[in-house]
């Protein structure tokens, strides 16, 4: 086995020319602190082997988990990132190993002609940032802002070719790449991005040989800075979804912030100061959060997020938060859970003895049996399952299991194979699919079927608004034909809930991997 003196570090990069840059600063600086690098530019999240559970992660930033995912795969060692893109909370296992030296933290205005027009009442200016339209509108409330999306390059060339007066940027983008402009103009009145212009470096957390090796990448006041921004952005719980800015720099050994959110049209504004002395600043997010959500922050929190865009998707299974901010602005998404379980009693008589072979095909008959009983009274010597997460759940709670398949049809060709002995003990919910205990006694093996758990459909009538519907069991789309349309496409988590939602609907799709995550990825592409 090489030493890790040996050991090449994979650098994870986006294939932009900005993310390049930001790579290659990273690279020529492990290569000179002695290490030896190779840079792996990553595409999209469907390109890559997803042999890790991703639904409880918390992979959430939309530039940046399809690294998350490379680096969790072992496919990269780091992933380099504009910090500011990064979510406020790290999935699972990934930490922030460094944060390099601050570049310029400002927004830029890149005009198309002159200046002229900051004094006139008609202008159009562009930006795909809610931040930078709200803190304009603001300052200049009769002016027109259109929506400009895309990398650096492709914005610079869309303000060329259009008829705007101009569009603003990050000033340190179009400074790593050298494309600023002589005449562009640093709005140094606009409150920044949280961590804008900072470079972060993520890697696993249980890699000593690369974080110790990112260690000496690490801008100590540049950390503490744009660790107290993100810490604001995620009390007043923001992201893309609300205009909400943050600067925190040191001077003369006392930490200066300044943060601010405003509601989208610019017409309303909180704003929070606070100084600090070095070594004193712990509380200092938490103290500026509380202040904005006092003088209304709540309030304009919660009128942006329950604003008056009609919803075009539905979900049947309640998002989490982290869920919601993976959506493309373009859906608007409503969840409720369409199915309600019930678990059962399970009876002694079941369990007296240890039961040879027992089928687990969902977390819910996991959950029943161990509210029921403790892990040593359930004597069971195999255990099939079905999925990913009942198997964790199954292994966390009970015992190793023998064999898992992706369904419960595959399951059952696997146990008529290779099953120890001719009966089984079947763990299920009232409402079952047929194919396994069918499968199984065409062939000869008992089922013994215990109901664990009671299923009960739950459904609401959703708007008329609703195009798309997303679905993750055939119970939640039994569950919504009975009292809603049938004209919307259907999203489906995997093929067995997709055999049922082609019975009621004519556009039925389904997600590349078993996953809540992997649905919506299939909905925003929809979208896109």
């Amino acid at each position: 086995m090489k030493s890790n003196q040996y050991k090449i570090i994979r650098i994870g990069t986006r294939d932009s020319e900005l993310a390049l840059w930001q790579a290659n600063i990273v690279k020529k600086l492990l290569e000179e602190a002695g290490h030896k690098t190779e840079l792996v530019p990553v595409k999209s999240t469907g390109d890559l082997v997803l042999d890790k559970p991703l639904y409880e992660l918390g992979i959430t930033g939309i530039f940046t988990r399809t690294l998350d995912i490379a680096m969790l795969n072992n496919d990269i060692d780091i992933a380099v990132h504009s910090l500011k893109d990064v979510p406020t909370v790290l999935p699972k296992g990934i930490i922030q190993a460094a944060v390099l030296k601050r570049g310029n933290v400002n927004d830029t205005l890149i005009f198309k002609d002159n200046e002229e027009f900051l004094g006139a009442k008609d202008a159009v200016i562009a930006t795909g940032s809610l931040r930078r339209r709200a803190q304009w509108l603001n300052r200049f409330p009769t002016h027109t802002i259109t929506d400009l999306r895309g990398n650096v390059n492709l914005r610079l060339q869309k303000l060329e070719d259009s008829d705007w007066n101009g569009a603003i940027f990050a000033a340190a983008g179009i400074g790593r790449i050298g494309v600023r402009p002589e005449e562009a103009v640093n709005l140094d009145w606009m409150i920044p991005a949280p961590a804008q212009g900072a470079i972060m470096v993520t890697a696993l957390d249980e890699d000593d040989f690369v974080k110790e090796a990112c260690a000496v990448l690490n801008h100590e006041e540049t950390e503490i800075c744009t660790t107290i921004e993100r810490e604001f952005l995620n009390k007043l719980e923001g992201g893309c979804t609300a205009p909400i800015g943050a600067l925190a720099y040191i001077k003369d050994e006392e930490i200066n912030f300044k943060g601010v959110l405003l509601s989208p049209d610019g017409t309303k504004r909180i704003d929070v100061t606070r100084v600090k002395k070095l070594g004193e600043h712990h509380d200092m997010a938490q103290y500026c959060a509380d202040f904005v959500i006092e003088r209304g922050g709540k309030r304009l929190m919660d009128k942006i997020k329950n604003s008056s865009k009609k919803t075009n998707v539905y979900s049947t299974k309640s998002f989490t938060e982290d869920q919601r901010l993976l959506f493309h602005e373009k859906v608007v998404a409503e969840s409720s859970d369409f199915i309600k379980i019930s678990l059962n009693r399970i009876h002694p008589r079941f369990l007296k003895n240890e039961i040879q072979n027992v089928i687990i095909t969902s977390k819910n008959a996991v959950e029943s049996l161990t509210t029921n009983y403790s892990a040593i009274e359930l004597q069971f010597k195999n255990i099939y399952c079905v999925g990913r997460r009942t198997k964790r759940l199954i292994e966390n709670k009970i015992g190793k299991v023998a064999h898992s398949e992706k369904n419960a049809k595959m399951l059952a060709e696997y146990l008529v194979d290779y099953i120890e002995g001719t009966e089984v003990t079947y763990f299920c919910s009232d409402i079952r699919l047929d194919a396994l205990p069918t499968i199984l006694a065409e062939n000869h093996i008992k089922v013994n079927e215990v109901e664990a758990y009671e299923t009960k459909y739950d459904g609401v009538k959703v708007n008329d608004s609703v195009e798309a519907v997303m679905f993750y069991s055939p119970s939640t789309v039994e569950s919504f034909v009975r009292s809603n349309k049938n004209e919307v496409i259907a999203f489906c988590i995997g093929e067995t809930t997709a055999k049922e939602a082609k019975k009621h609907f004519d556009d039925v799709r389904i997600a590349k991997v078993p996953t809540v995550e992997s649905v919506i990825e299939l909905v925003n592409e929809h979208y896109i």
